[in-house]
C-alpha cells in the first residue's frame, strides 16, 4: 500500500524538526546552562556589574582570582543570541560604550527584565585533558529590578494589612505628609470614581519616589516605580486607604482598591516569579550600603529589613504559594555584594564587608538553612578612583581620588572611618550613641577615562572573586 510520495519539502521539514530536537537535546545534555540572576535596589549598580562582569570574562587579564582563568581552562568566551525570544536583550555594547568611550558616563539604570547569554569553551583538565575535546557552558544572565523582588512580601498579605502598615509608615515620615493627608481624607464608603483613583495612585507613586530619594528601601509595590508597558493600567492604579477591617461596600472606591491590589499580586507579581525567578540557579544581590550610611541610621536599619524580606524569595518553604511554584527548586549560591567599594580606601574594605555580613546575618542564616551557599563581599564592578594618602595637621588620611559626577573636576576624598566592629554601628542605628561621629559622608564619582590594553577588561575591585563564588565551580 502506498501511503504517499516523499517530497523534498517533507525531507526539509523532517530535517528542520530533527535539527530542532538535536539542538534541544544538545543544550539539555551536552551544553549545560547556568542561569545567574542579578538584582538590587535602584542605584546599587546592576547594569555596571553585568557589563563589567561580561567584559572581564571575555577579556580576562584582570581576573586572576577566577581559578578557571589561572588554570587556563577558559579557551574562549563569546556572546550568543539569548535563548528567550520574549525578553529584551541586555544592551551590553551600548552600556560598555558609555563606560569606556571618550566621554565616560554611567549607563541608564535597569528598568525591566533583560537577558544576555555568554558562552564559554572550556578545555578539560586532568592528565588526559589535552586528549579530550573542549566542552561548552552557557551563562544566562538575567537582570531584574530589586523593587520587583520586594513585591514578594505582598503575596501573603491582604489589602487591609498592607494599607494599614503603609499608612503607619508614611505617618512617621515628614515628607509624606501631603500624600498621607490626601489618602486619609477619602471616606471609606466613597463611591468609586476613576479620576479620583488615578489621582490617589499618582500621589502615592510620588510618595514612593520621594521615599526612595530619602534612602528608604521599603518601596512596594515595586512596579509603581518601574511600570514599563503597564503604566496607567488598573493593576497599577490603587493606593492605601484607611477603612474598616470588614468587606468594603460594593461599588465603593475602597472595594475597587482591594480588587486591584489582588489583581496586582495575581497578574503582575506571580507571573514574574513563575516566568523568570523560578529558573534562577545562582543569584547576586547588590547592596548600596554606603548610600544607606549616608542617609542615616533609619535608612541602614530599613536596608537590613528590606534585604531580609528579599531573602524570603530564596527560601521556598517560607511561602506556600512560592513552594508550589518552584516545585523543590532552590537557588544554589547567593552572593551579597556591597557595591562602590572604590569609594573607600582598601584599608576599610574589610570593615565594609563585615558590615554587610552583620546587616544581613539573619537573612543569610535563613538562606543557609534552605540549603543555599552564601557569601558577602565588598566590590567595585568598575573602579572609578585611585588611592592616595593626604597629610594634615600631623595626621595621615587614606583617601580616594576621582572625577566628581557633578562638575567633572578631580577631587580627593576621605569619607570617615567605619568601625572595626559592625555591631557598634548597628547598635547606633537602633538608637544608641556613636553614629560615625557625624562625620561620615559620600561623594559621587564619574567613570574615569580608560586606556585598555588588548585582553584587559575594565578595572574593578574583587569582581574576579565574585565570579569565582558564583560560577567558578561550573568552569572547572
Amino acid at each position: 500500500m502506498v501511503i504517499g510520495r516523499v517530497t523534498d519539502g517533507m525531507i526539509d521539514g523532517v530535517g528542520r524538526l530533527t535539527s530542532s530536537v538535536t539542538d534541544t537535546v544538545s543544550e539539555a545534555f551536552m551544553e549545560p546552562v547556568v542561569r545567574l540572576g542579578v538584582t538590587g535596589l535602584s542605584g546599587a549598580g546592576k547594569t555596571v556589574f553585568i557589563t563589567a562582569l561580561v567584559h572581564n570574562l571575555m577579556n580576562r587579564a584582570r581576573m586572576g582570582q577566577l581559578r578557571a582563568v589561572a588554570s587556563d581552562r577558559i579557551a574562549a568566551a563569546y556572546l550568543q543570541p539569548q535563548p528567550d525570544d520574549t525578553l529584551p536583550r541586555f544592551d551590553f555594547e551600548t552600556h560598555l560604550a558609555a563606560l569606556t568611550g571618550p566621554d565616560p558616563h554611567w549607563p541608564e539604570s535597569t528598568r525591566a527584565v533583560s537577558e544576555l547569554r555568554l558562552s564559554f569553551r572550556l578545555q578539560p583538565g586532568g592528565l588526559f585533558g589535552p586528549l579530550r575535546s573542549a566542552k561548552v557552558l552557557h551563562l544566562d544572565i538575567i537582570d531584574y529590578p530589586g523593587e520587583w523582588l520586594l513585591d514578594l512580601s505582598l503575596m501573603d498579605r491582604s489589602y487591609r494589612a498592607w494599607a494599614d502598615t503603609t499608612l503607619a509608615r508614611m505617618a512617621a515620615r515628614p515628607f509624606a505628609r501631603d500624600a498621607l493627608e490626601r489618602l486619609q481624607g477619602v471616606a471609606p464608603d466613597a463611591r468609586h470614581d476613576e479620576q479620583l483613583a488615578r489621582e490617589l495612585a499618582a500621589r502615592f507613586t510620588d510618595y514612593l519616589r520621594a521615599a526612595r530619594g530619602h534612602g528608604h528601601a521599603d518601596v512596594t509595590p515595586g512596579r509603581f516605580l518601574l511600570p514599563g508597558q503597564m503604566e496607567g493600567s488598573p493593576a497599577l492604579t490603587f493606593a492605601p486607604l484607611p477603612g474598616p477591617s470588614g468587606r468594603a461596600p460594593r461599588r465603593s472606591l475602597l472595594r475597587e482598591m482591594e480588587r486591584r491590589f489582588e489583581a496586582y499580586k495575581s497578574r503582575v507579581v506571580q507571573p514574574f516569579f513563575r516566568n523568570h525567578f523560578a529558573r534562577i540557579d545562582r543569584q547576586v544581590v547588590l547592596v548600596d550600603v554606603l548610600d544607606a550610611l549616608h542617609h542615616g541610621p533609619a535608612a541602614l536599619t530599613e536596608l537590613g529589613e528590606t534585604m531580609s524580606d528579599v531573602l524570603t524569595a530564596f527560601r521556598p518553604g517560607g511561602n506556600a504559594w512560592l513552594s508550589r511554584l518552584l516545585r523543590g527548586r532552590r537557588v544554589e549560591r547567593i552572593l551579597f555584594a556591597a557595591t562602590k567599594a572604590d569609594h573607600l580606601h582598601h584599608a576599610q574594605h574589610a570593615r565594609l564587608t563585615g558590615l554587610v555580613q552583620a546587616l544581613l546575618r539573619g537573612a543569610r542564616d535563613r538562606a543557609d538553612f534552605a540549603g543555599a551557599r552564601t557569601d558577602a563581599q565588598s566590590i567595585a564592578a568598575l573602579r572609578a578612583t585611585v588611592e592616595e594618602t593626604r597629610h594634615r595637621d600631623g595626621q595621615s588620611f587614606e583617601c580616594v581620588r576621582g572625577r566628581l559626577l557633578d562638575g567633572g573636576r578631580q577631587a580627593a576624598f576621605y569619607p570617615g572611618e567605619l568601625p572595626e566592629d559592625p555591631a557598634h554601628l548597628l547598635a547606633a542605628a537602633e538608637g544608641g550613641p556613636g553614629w560615625l561621629d557625624g562625620d561620615y559622608s559620600i561623594m559621587r564619582f564619574a567613570p574615569a577615562a580608560l586606556t585598555l590594553k588588548p585582553g584587559e577588561g575594565v578595572p574593578h575591585i574583587r569582581l574576579d572573586r565574585a565570579a569565582e563564588f558564583l560560577i567558578g565551580d561550573r568552569l572547572r
